[in-house]
C-alpha cells in the first residue's frame, strides 16, 4: 500500500517522491508502527510524511469514511461528502486545506478527481418504446388489448422476483422511510415545489399532508424494518422500455439499492389511476386502467403473497399522488384531475389498509 500511496503523492506533487512513514492518526507511537497501512481506505486517518524532489518535507492527512449509517450507507453518499469538503474547505477563512480529494479503485490505486466540474455516466443503447406510448394509446381511445395485460403481468412478476431478495438491516430501512418523508425529491421536496398560490391545493392541506405522512413514517420505522428488499426505486412508465411483447429493459434505478416493495409497487399502478382519471377527465377511473391496475396487484400479491403491502403503501401512494398531481411535472392536467388526486392521497392515508378492488371509493 506504501507504494500505491507513493505513486499517488507523486503524480499530484512530482516524481521522484520519497515516502518517509505512514501512520495511522490518534495511535501511540509503539502502536502506529505496529498498524502503519492497516485499515486504509476504512474510514481510518492517515498521517503521511514525505520528501519531494526538490528535497522539501512534507506532511499531510489522508482520510476516507465509513459507512456507518447518518446517510453514508452507499458509496455514493460517501463520494459526495468528500467531493464537497474538497470545495468548501478551501472557502471558509482559517479552515485547514484541502489539498485533493481522490477515490480508490477496486485494484486499490488511488486516483484524483479535483479536477471535476460535473459527473456523468455512460449506458448502453436500448432499442425499444417508452412503456407510457401503452398507456398514452389506451388513454386516446385506443382498444385494449391481450398484450397490454401481458405487459401489466410481465412488469408485476418482475417486481415479485426482484422483491424476493432481502436484507436483515433495520438501520438502512428507517434511512430509506426517513428520505421517503424529507428527501429532496420525495414528499418534503414536493410540497415545497407546489406554488404558493392555486386553484387546487392550500398550503395548509400540503402540511396536513405532511403530518399525517410524518405519522406513517413513524408507525413503518418501528414495526416494518424486516420488509427492506431490492428495489428500483423509480419504476414508472418512462423508465421501462419494451420491445416485441413482453421483452424490456429498465432504465434510470433511484435512490439506494434497497427499500420496500411498496414503493416500486406505488410507483407503477399510480400511473393507471392517474391516466385513467385524465382520460375520463377527473370523473372517474376509466374502466380499461382500472382493469390494468387491479391485475397488476392480483398478479404481485399472488406471486409475492405480501398482503402485508396493503398496510404499509399508503405513505408511498402520497408520495407518487403527488408527483403526478403536480403542476411542475404535469402542468396541463384539469382542475378535476388534481382535486380527485388529492381525494385519493388524503383517503388512502386514513386507510389502515388499502383496498386496491374499490380503488374508486378513495377518489
Amino acid at each position: 500500500m506504501e507504494e500505491k500511496i507513493r505513486k499517488y503523492l507523486a503524480n499530484k506533487f512530482g516524481d521522484p517522491l520519497t515516502i518517509l512513514n505512514v501512520t495511522e492518526l490518534g495511535l501511540a507511537s509503539e502502536q502506529a508502527n505496529e498498524q502503519e497501512i492497516k485499515g486504509f481506505g476504512y474510514g481510518k486517518p492517515y498521517l503521511v510524511v514525505f520528501e519531494t524532489r526538490e528535497g522539501d518535507q512534507k506532511e499531510v492527512v489522508i482520510s476516507s469514511m465509513r459507512g456507518d449509517g447518518f446517510g453514508h450507507d452507499y458509496m455514493a453518499d460517501r463520494a459526495q461528502i468528500m467531493l464537497w469538503q474538497h470545495q468548501a474547505f478551501n472557502t471558509l477563512p482559517k479552515h485547514v486545506k484541502s489539498l485533493d480529494v481522490g477515490y480508490f479503485t477496486k485494484e486499490g490505486v488511488m486516483a484524483s478527481a479535483s479536477d471535476a466540474e460535473e459527473y456523468f455516466i455512460v449506458c448502453d443503447k436500448v432499442e425499444g418504446e417508452e412503456y407510457v406510448n401503452d398507456l398514452n394509446m389506451l388513454r386516446d381511445g385506443g382498444e385494449l388489448k391481450p398484450v397490454d395485460e401481458e405487459r401489466v403481468s410481465a412488469l408485476a412478476s418482475y417486481l415479485a422476483d426482484i422483491h424476493t431478495v432481502k436484507k436483515d438491516d433495520s438501520q438502512l430501512y428507517v434511512r430509506r422511510i426517513r428520505e421517503l418523508v424529507g428527501h429532496s425529491e420525495c414528499i418534503f421536496g414536493l410540497t415545497d415545489s407546489y406554488p404558493a398560490q392555486n386553484e387546487f391545493i392550500t398550503g395548509e392541506e400540503l402540511n396536513a399532508i405532511e403530518k399525517k405522512c410524518i405519522d406513517w413514517r413513524w408507525r413503518l420505522k418501528e414495526t416494518r424494518t424486516k420488509r427492506l428488499c431490492t428495489v428500483h426505486g423509480d419504476f414508472h412508465p418512462w423508465n421501462i422500455i419494451f420491445r416485441k411483447g413482453t421483452d424490456f429493459t429498465v432504465l434510470d434505478r433511484s435512490r439506494g439499492e434497497w427499500g420496500d416493495a411498496a414503493d416500486d409497487v406505488s410507483a407503477m399502478t399510480i400511473n393507471y389511476l392517474f391516466f385513467g382519471l385524465i382520460k375520463a377527465d377527473g370523473a372517474a377511473i376509466d374502466k380499461d386502467f382500472k382493469r390494468l391496475f387491479e391485475l397488476f396487484f392480483d398478479v404481485y400479491l399472488e406471486k409475492t403473497g405480501d398482503h402485508e403491502l396493503l398496510q404499509v403503501i399508503q405513505p408511498f401512494y402520497a408520495f407518487r399522488g403527488l408527483v403526478v398531481a403536480s403542476p411542475v411535472w404535469y402542468p396541463n392536467i384539469s382542475v378535476a384531475t388534481r382535486t380527485k388526486l388529492f381525494n385519493f392521497i388524503n383517503n388512502v392515508l386514513a386507510a389502515e389498509e388499502f383496498d386496491y378492488k374499490g380503488v374508486s371509493n378513495y377518489l
